[in-house]
């Protein structure tokens, strides 16, 4: 008989195993389902985790773009894991990131052409204050009715899509469009454009921002009493009571953060890769970021690691879907089981097997 025993202490040994073992049961399990579209398993794998960096006709051009697919998740991911640490679960992100760069967008779209180097600038305020306000309705809506901050946010997704389809085909639709839905494209505007910093390596502002927004959470939750807080409170949330913390502070602030920072890489996102605000525009970052989030064990560290892997299974799919003729379903159930090993896999974090009455395994 087999069973599970909880133990004292969460075990630091599977803590830090359970990320790459989930990696590599994603492989084994993604195996089987090539082989059974019959694709040869070993090759799609290959595909997928090693042509995007050396492969010698695509890594010239997949490498820098795994800066690109990373940024917005990283970013993003760091927000989500700020909340998830305080027990706080902010679903919605995708409807953030979506607010966010309408906003951003709008504010651009009003300057122009003015060509002046403020433009952007505002445009980024702007997003992350799109994003902000968005995060602010399930946050407000819990502190004052207790709602559940888990479907308002998911909730709010819907509510962001269809805005982003009736700005896309009236507000923000590009006048000289010839009819078609779709804002400007902020390429073609350099005010208004998110650049490469570096020419040639894929890391344009969004990115850049993505690798502070590591570094200010790495130094909020370990060096802030702020970060303590939110620690406390979603480790022991009696115990933060006790000590004085505010919770109505800690969601406020938690929800806020992550909707400015989704925000962020929205705006991030509609003025540099994708360039303009389209029916279409939101691809699935706020809810790959979760998957990001977890993978790197919410840990600013980590989830940079993390973003950079799931990055890489983005462009490998793609590449996948172009050399072999996966379906783009498969692509997506093969990122899904990321999530889905790392938390059958995270149960022997705090339980262990025990068979009989004998020994724990």
């Amino acid at each position: 008989m087999i069973h599970l025993v909880k133990r004292p202490q969460p075990s630091r040994l599977w803590t830090a195993l359970t990320p790459l073992l989930a990696v590599i049961l994603t492989m084994i399990v993604g195996g089987i389902m090539f082989a059974a579209l019959g694709k040869p398993p070993l090759e799609a794998i290959r595909t997928i985790f090693w042509d995007p960096l050396f492969h010698p006709q695509f890594a010239a051009y997949s490498r820098p773009q795994l800066l690109v697919k990373a940024g917005p998740l990283i970013l993003i991911a760091i927000g989500l894991s700020i909340g998830f640490r305080a027990g706080i679960w902010n679903i919605g992100a995708e409807g953030q990131y979506i607010m966010g760069a309408i906003t951003g967008a709008g504010v651009g779209l009003a300057f122009y052409p003015l060509d002046s180097v403020i433009v952007f600038p505002l445009m980024v305020i702007a997003g992350a204050l799109g994003g902000w306000a968005w995060g602010m309705i399930p946050a407000l809506l819990k502190v004052k009715f207790g709602t559940n901050e888990i479907l308002v946010s998911l909730m709010l997704v819907y509510v962001a899509e269809a805005w982003l389809a009736s700005v896309s085909s009236g507000l923000l639709k590009n006048p000289e469009g010839r009819g078609f839905p779709g804002s400007r494209n902020f390429q073609q505007w350099e005010a208004g454009a998110n650049t490469e910093v570096i020419a040639g390596t894929g890391m344009h502002w969004g990115v850049v921002a993505a690798f502070v927004a590591v570094i200010f959470a790495y130094v909020l939750l370990t060096r802030h009493i702020r970060g303590f807080h939110i620690r406390l409170t979603g480790e022991a949330p009696r115990a933060a009571r006790f000590a004085g913390v505010n919770p109505a502070r800690v969601v406020i602030f938690c929800l806020g953060l992550s909707g400015a920072l989704a925000g962020m890489a929205g705006l991030f996102e509609v003025a540099g890769p994708a360039g303009q605000i389209t029916i279409d525009f939101n691809s699935g970052y706020g809810f790959t970021a979760i998957i990001v989030a977890f993978l790197g064990r919410l840990h600013p560290v980590g989830i940079l690691l993390a973003g950079l892997l799931m990055a890489l299974t983005y462009i490998g799919g793609e590449l996948a879907q172009l050399m072999l003729g996966l379906p783009g379903a498969s692509i997506q159930l093969f990122q899904g089981m990321l999530l889905f090993f790392l938390l059958a896999t995270d149960v022997f974090t705090n339980y262990r097997i025990q068979l009989g009455q004998g020994k724990a395994a």
